[in-house]
């Protein structure tokens, strides 16, 4: 069920501990470093061992991605795009209309499912490989298989992969095919086929499913890659003149610094048939296009650069949807598509702007907004929170390059509804609404997105305004400067580092934006700063004793504690630093949280809670056993509850995610539908019955496949090593587990579930309790009870049916109540109507009601303007109470046919009160929250409302 269960080299887990007291285990500590603020982090180790080999201070190192081309696409700068959008594109009898992004990725899936291949889904665009940053390429999920270090699932696959490219970010907009987000369609042989299967189905789809005339079509090869010419001339009938031979910069492509690698062939459209093929450039932009890439993967790259044969030969293939898309849709560039372009008219409708009649500046903004929308999407919705480190701060830096953009075009959140002023949320919604047949999970946590998306902007913006004041200036001082001096206009590396360091202001804004106004920027400097920053602080905080207060982090390479994983909660506990001359005298460390880092190293997090703790003292653990105790029980119930499940809804359900705590447990699983009271009922009453057949558990260490055999369930898409425990509750469960479990199903006491609902299309959750919590629980619910039928006065069985008639009494009540206030609302309304002032023969009545509410103010409203003869103006105005503002606006026919409308005029002076609002031309409501405003709002409807019918009767 969870990852702990790994018995291998690689990942080393653990029998359950026993329950602990607070029997000593002797450690030493040997290293006390320091973190940010009050957090610091201690290294405790408990055996000699060579230096440096345990690294405390938490660094990461982040390897290389490798190749920066996409796919052998080559990565050259790009001529403008305006001649090929002159060019005649002639696709087959395929028509833009037909070929939707959907529906040329649904054809490509299903040309090669017809053909054996299994449809698989797309990975996360956070890859399990410790060698490669973000997902950049559709094999990356089977580059196990490639090593040849898994064994393969099915023999050939087919995929449409979500990926992420960063490293020519700059060109994004700027040409016609640069994307940080994209899909790759792919096909995959794992030892299947080779070469020729994969050439002359590639051609087949191109042609006559895609229906490009082929005419049109360019083929590169490598240039010792006499089969594949052979195979593409010979058995394809692809003319000598449009087959090139291309070197290994071009046509060898590598997955990242190592890995599976191979020589590759790829197609081109040609936009310019005509221009002839003497001397065709296959790098120019303008006339060609690469849009399928077949890699035979038939080598490994490994760390000194060598090339080993693989023990298989594989196909790898990639074609860019976006790329074909464009081609098939007959639009210029990749950003027209229909995958693409609708957050674009998103973003220019909110710019109020036509991306038709814009200049290329503003296309290319809007473009980068495009693009960058689709990344930060699906890149939260897999998990990746902006942050200022690894992938986080590859969002980070994506979603502020929007902000600015889209700020730089004139965007403004507070302009279109928000009152928070963010607009990330609206272009969101776009690209979710794209997302359905991508990535059906991006729907299920549009929530989520968006919510994180609004407070990243928030902050940004603030950012940016403290910080584009002071850049603007140091900008005019180096324009100014450079004008004197004759030299160069640059931004010294100092005050980009004062940007960075005092205002937040992150360096590629500095850089981009002092880019666009011709300076150049001494990136040099700034880290020559940024490294005596670094030192200072290092000296600064040469921490060798933490006191009272202090929250730290203990690092060991063994512990008692149990470490979070596999859904599992980290054990709480203590440790205990003991002095040297006086063992009573010791520091206590309050334990709150375990987990297990890389290499088998376990932080503690905690906070001192007596005394002080210094390098060089022996250390002692103690688990907390009752809260081990809690976790346990939940841990076996949870999987007696996945036993209920599949026994009374069915056993194709499967688990999804789990959460096992001290006091609760949660079990996310893939259903379909929400589970009836009957099926919950069914399922308690299973679980509890295995709990009270006082069953004792059996734990044992198996190969995976024995495992497997034996019908153990494992965590689908869990990567087990070939040694696996296996926790057992005879003929009720057998799962893959390496978590703490109780020892017999009695010590669970008891079982409720507390909730069941919906988290995501077509997965479920369950929140229940056991153990001590189950007990709590039920006394808690039946002291609940007894306190109500006290104060209702009736027996248990009675609630319901009281609980009833009093709602209802109290609905009755308040439709009297709002009956009443309307009523008083037009009686003060009636001795308004004769204060109304007349205007060019047209009656107004602009008042403050005082604390009358919005459906009051309504009635109000619509009395006067029935009342007073016709032209008549009327706003009224009122502070209901809890810092709210209402407002209100009838105008009669005749003041509508002076073009004066009510939805129009009463929105502007909301804003007067922090808020807004709207209707029709003859009435109109709206509110705010600022109710100290309102007098001065009125008194600014009362001018505007004069001087408006003034000006139409004159």
């Amino acid at each position: 069920m969870e990852a702990a269960a790994l018995l291998s080299p690689t990942a080393t887990s653990r029998s359950p501990l026993p329950l602990l007291s607070t029997a000593p285990a002797a450690h030493r500590l040997h290293v006390l470093l320091p973190l940010s603020g009050r957090r610091r982090r201690l290294c405790l180790r408990s055996s000699p061992r060579p230096r440096g080999s345990l690294g405390c201070a938490g660094d990461c190192v982040v390897r290389s991605m490798g190749s920066s081309r996409e796919r052998g696409v080559l990565v050259k700068t790009s001529s403008s795009s305006a001649s090929v959008e002159s060019a005649t594109q002639e696709v087959g009898a395929a028509s833009s209309g037909e070929w939707s992004g959907d529906a040329i990725r649904r054809r490509f899936l299903d040309f090669y499912a017809a053909r054996g291949h299994k449809i698989l889904p797309s990975s996360s665009l956070v890859p399990d490989d410790p060698t490669v940053f973000l997902t950049i390429a559709g094999m990356l999920q089977f580059k196990p298989i490639f090593l040849g270090k898994e064994p393969r699932r099915v023999p050939c696959a087919t995929t449409s992969q979500k990926c992420i490219r960063t490293n020519d970010i700059e060109n994004v907009g700027r040409t016609s095919r640069h994307q940080t987000f994209f899909e790759m369609l792919g096909n995959f042989s794992f030892g299947d086929y080779f070469k020729k299967e994969a050439i002359t189905w590639a051609w087949e789809l191109t042609t006559k499913e895609f229906g490009l005339p082929p005419e049109r079509l360019w083929i590169s090869v490598f240039q010792d890659d006499d089969e594949a010419f052979s195979i593409w001339h010979n058995e394809v009938g692809v003319p000598k003149e449009r087959i090139k031979r291309l070197g290994e910069d071009d046509n060898f492509w590598t997955s990242g610094a190592t890995g599976p690698c191979g020589p590759c062939s790829e197609i081109y459209y040609d936009f310019y048939p005509e221009r002839g093929s003497s001397d065709a450039d296959l790098g120019d932009d303008s006339r060609f296009i690469e849009f399928y890439n077949l890699v035979f993967m038939q080598y490994n790259k490994k760390d000194d650069g060598s090339l080993e044969p693989l023990k298989q030969k594989n196909i790898d293939t990639g074609m860019g949807l976006e790329r074909m898309a464009r081609i098939l849709q007959k639009v210029p560039n990749n950003y027209e598509t229909d995958l693409i372009f609708p957050i674009i008219e998103k973003a220019a409708s909110m710019a109020l702007v036509s991306y038709t009649t814009a200049d290329d500046a503003m296309k290319t903004n809007l473009k980068i907004i495009g693009d960058h929308m689709r990344a930060v999407v699906y890149l939260i919705s897999d998990g990746v929170i902006p942050s200022n480190i690894g992938r986080g701060y590859v969002v980070r830096r994506l979603i502020r390059r929007v902000v600015r953009t889209g700020r730089l075009i004139g965007i403004r959140g507070d302009g279109h509804g928000n009152s928070e002023g963010a607009f990330l949320p609206s272009l969101a919604e776009v690209a979710i609404s794209l997302s359905t047949e991508i990535d059906p999970d991006v729907e299920s946590r549009r929530k989520s997105i968006l919510g994180e998306l609004q407070r990243e902007e928030l902050r940004f913006v603030q950012t940016l305004e403290r910080g584009e004041k002071l850049l603007d200036e140091l900008l005019d001082e180096a324009l100014s400067s450079a004008g004197n001096n004759g030299g160069k206009p640059c931004l010294s590396g100092k005050d980009v580092f004062l940007l960075y360091d005092t205002y937040g202001f992150p360096v590629e804004i500095t850089a981009e934006i002092a880019g666009e106004r011709g300076v150049i920027v001494d990136m040099k400097g700034f880290d020559m700063e940024m490294e005596n920053q670094r030192k200072q602080s290092q000296a600064a905080h040469n921490v060798v004793k933490l006191s009272v207060g202090n929250e730290t982090e203990i690092v060991k390479n063994r512990t008692p504690f149990y470490a979070e994983s596999g859904g599992q909660v980290g054990d709480n506990g203590f440790l205990y630093v003991y002095g040297e001359e006086d063992a009573k005298q010791k520091a206590v460390i309050e334990i709150n949280d375990v987990q297990k880092s890389l290499g088998n190293i376990f932080v503690h997090k905690g906070t001192i809670k007596q005394g002080s703790v210094e390098v060089g003292k022996e250390i002692d653990a103690a688990v907390d056993a009752k809260l081990r105790q809690g976790a346990k029980a939940h841990h076996t119930a949870t999987h007696l509850l996945q036993s209920a499940l599949k026994s009374i809804i069915g056993s194709e359900t499967s688990q999804a995610g789990s959460l096992v705590a001290f006091d609760r447990l949660r079990f996310d699983f893939n259903f379909h539908r929400p589970l009836s009271e009957e099926e919950l009922m069914k399922i308690e009453s299973l679980v509890n019955q295995w709990v009270s057949s006082a069953t004792h558990l059996e734990t044992k260490v198996m190969d995976l496949q024995d495992a497997k055999n034996a019908g153990a369930i494992a965590m689908f898409g869990e990567k087990y090593g070939e040694q696996v425990r296996v926790v057992e509750v005879p003929g009720v469960s057998m799962e893959l587990c390496g978590g703490t479990h109780v020892s017999n199903t009695a010590e669970i006491r008891g079982f409720k579930i507390i909730s069941e609902q919906g988290i995501a299309s077509g997965v479920r959750r369950i929140e229940a309790v056991a153990g001590d919590a189950f007990v709590e629980y039920v006394c808690a619910r039946d002291n609940y009870m007894r306190r109500l039928c006290s104060s209702l006065k009736v027996k248990a069985e009675d609630v319901n049916g009281r609980v009833e008639t009093i709602l209802e009494e109290l609905r009755t009540t308040r439709n009297e109540v709002s009956s009443l206030r309307s009523k008083i609302a037009v009686l003060k309304a009636a001795s308004l109507a004769n204060k109304a002032t007349t205007i060019d023969n047209t009656r107004v009545v602009v008042e403050n009601m005082g604390d009358v509410d919005a459906d009051g103010l309504k009635s109000a409203a619509e009395y006067l303007v029935d009342t007073l003869e016709d032209p008549a103006a009327v706003i009224l105005g009122s502070s209901p109470g809890d810092g709210k503002v209402s407002l209100v606006a009838a105008f009669s026919p005749g003041v509508v046919k002076m073009g004066i409308q009510a939805g129009k005029f009463v929105g502007g002076i909301a804003k007067l009160c922090g808020g807004g609002g709207g209707g029709k031309p003859n009435f109109a409501q709206a509110g705010g929250r600022k109710p100290e405003n309102l007098p001065g709002a009125l008194e600014k409807a009362r001018d505007e409302i004069v001087a408006a019918i003034s000006s139409k009767s004159s």
